[in-house]
């Protein structure tokens, strides 16, 4: 027996209600399988770090404690992003560093080379760098402060920011001080957006324990505490030699001397300030020379014009105090 016929179609009216025949839908794929083994060492070549890692080591004299250090921190990212790879649970981890040290011991030049090895490994988009003090974050009036920061985040995002002196962010002698609106700026970027923005704050060991005691919201984000050893003589005598290379010049036999007896004396004065001090002083006697050739007969060959005498070394006041 059938149903009852559509008037209009003469089909059987339950027909327009029954579903299409269909084919049993086809089966899903299996989810994707994270693979039983990953080789680190193809993995550290794919990412390119042990060219930067080269690069700092090659390029930075001395600073071993800080080289181990950095070469720590690739490792352990490396060894993260092995984790994910296999599907091991991992929390992002906390990238935000302190560099301690006294003025000239290269905190500046390493964190360049870190924001490098943190783009590679796939930590931050861009791997710029974004250098400030606290004039850059801080306003002069009421209002002045907050755009002021944010603009010096927004720029560093994707990257790093390197906080220089960051000590001085925090008056606390001054009440009407706008520092710590800045800081505050701060602390949520780096908790909220940590998987877009490295911080590293810079300064005096001494300075920067006062100020994470008083601001221990910084305390708990930074992650890595790296301090740079002053240079030793040998290391600062073989950096006037890099500069001085660098710029086409050398020593004469009797220059080197001069040069190992100016590095134990300015070492011990005031202001010193490591390699910033000797590159300072390079540039003093290069102008020294130039006076002395300039003040000479007139003639000149090759050999003179890049040889720096002991003379213009031994003119500088330091020798004098």
């Amino acid at each position: 027996m059938t149903g009852p016929t559509d008037a209009a179609t003469g089909e059987d009216s339950d027909a327009r209600v029954l579903p299409p025949e269909t084919s049993p839908p086809a089966a899903l794929p299996p989810a994707a399988q994270p693979p039983a083994t990953l080789d680190l060492k193809a993995l550290y070549a794919e990412t390119e770090i042990g060219a930067l890692l080269a690069e700092l080591d090659r390029d930075l004299i001395g600073l071993e404690p800080v080289k181990r250090r950095i070469r720590e921190i690739a490792a352990f990212l490396l060894v993260v992003r092995a984790r994910r790879t296999l599907g091991v649970p991992s929390q992002p981890p906390t990238l935000h560093m302190s560099f301690t040290g006294n003025p000239g011991t290269g905190k500046t030049t390493v964190a360049r080379r870190m924001a490098g090895i943190l783009h590679r490994l796939g930590y931050v988009r861009r791997g710029h760098l974004v250098a400030v003090t606290r004039d850059d974050l801080v306003g002069q009036y009421i209002g002045h402060t907050a755009p002021k920061t944010r603009e010096v985040l927004k720029r560093a995002l994707g990257g790093v920011l390197f906080i220089d002196e960051a000590y001085y962010l925090y008056r606390p002698e001054n009440e009407k001080d706008y520092g710590q609106e800045a800081i505050e700026i701060l602390l949520q970027v780096m908790e909220n957006q940590r998987d877009d923005l490295v911080v590293i704050l810079a300064g005096y060991k001494d300075r920067m324990e006062t100020f994470f005691a008083a601001n221990p919201g910084f305390r708990s984000r930074v992650a890595h505490h790296i301090d740079f050893p002053d240079y030793s003589d040998p290391e600062l005598f073989e950096i006037a030699v890099r500069i001085a290379d660098a710029e086409g010049y050398r020593f004469s036999d009797a220059a080197e001397a001069a040069l190992i007896d100016y590095v134990a004396r300015r070492k011990t004065q005031p202001n010193f300030a490591n390699a910033r001090s000797i590159r300072n002083a390079i540039d003093r006697a290069r102008l020294r020379q130039a006076m002395r050739l300039f003040d000479g007969s007139g003639l000149v060959d090759r050999d003179q014009l890049i040889t720096i005498e002991a003379s213009d070394i031994r003119a500088s006041r330091v020798f004098s105090m």
